[in-house]
């Protein structure tokens, strides 16, 4: 048997495998779509009020009492107000690079399956096709029957191709809501490293003026 008869042969195992697998891969798309909404939603912070509150910690002398405050925190942006916070009597340099530490930690854990989600976007309607192509040999092997029986048995034929189409379409379903769900958890990931920086910044701006005043 060459190479072409062991693909046929495999072709003809039909396109259902192939929906089969992309509505397995919807499912787990969906689960982790869910799962980071949970996430983000749980790490949602008013940054007016992180920025008062790290404002109060530095020119007011309440630096314990705050990062008591962000013990608990959660979002990316009071996770890095914390650790600069708990650094910064040793200076702006040390606050910056624990800052920076914490935000690229943050960050990987923000950015946690999204490349799943990414890939599945970018290749189910490759897979829906690969169902389409199985499906399409099995209709012309159907027509190119010997016996003569595939030129009378249309309704089977027009079925298979049917089938075929099927799987293309399921792949582009499959496909549409991951990419979008990829593009908008991407936005949510820039925002809050976004508000990281900003928050970090103001730490850095305040103990450089303490610096400064210190000097001066």
């Amino acid at each position: 048997m060459n190479l072409t008869e062991k693909f046929l042969s495999f072709a003809l195992l039909g396109a259902e495998w192939v929906m089969w697998l992309l509505i397995a891969l919807s499912v787990l798309s969906v689960a982790v779509m869910v799962e980071r909404v949970i996430y983000y939603n749980a790490r949602r912070v008013d940054m007016d009020k992180l920025a008062a509150l790290v404002k109060r910690a530095l020119s007011g002398g309440e630096r314990e009492a705050v990062i008591k405050q962000l013990a608990d925190a959660q979002s990316m942006e009071a996770i890095v107000a914390r650790e600069g916070l708990r650094e910064s009597e040793r200076g702006p340099g040390a606050a910056g690079e624990a800052m920076q530490g914490a935000r690229g930690r943050e960050r990987l854990k923000h950015e946690k399956n999204l490349a799943f989600l990414g890939t599945i976007g970018n290749n189910a309607p490759f897979v829906g096709l690969f169902g389409t192509v199985i499906g399409i040999v099995g209709a012309f092997d159907s027509l190119s029957d010997k016996t003569g029986a595939g030129k009378e048995n249309t309704g089977k034929i027009m079925s298979l191709i049917s089938e075929a189409l099927v799987a293309t379409a399921i792949g582009l379903l499959v496909a549409l809501p991951a990419v979008a769900a990829y593009n908008y958890f991407q936005r949510r990931v820039r925002a809050n490293a976004a508000g990281a920086d900003s928050i970090a910044h103001t730490i850095l701006g305040e103990l450089k003026a303490e610096d400064k005043g210190a000097k001066g």
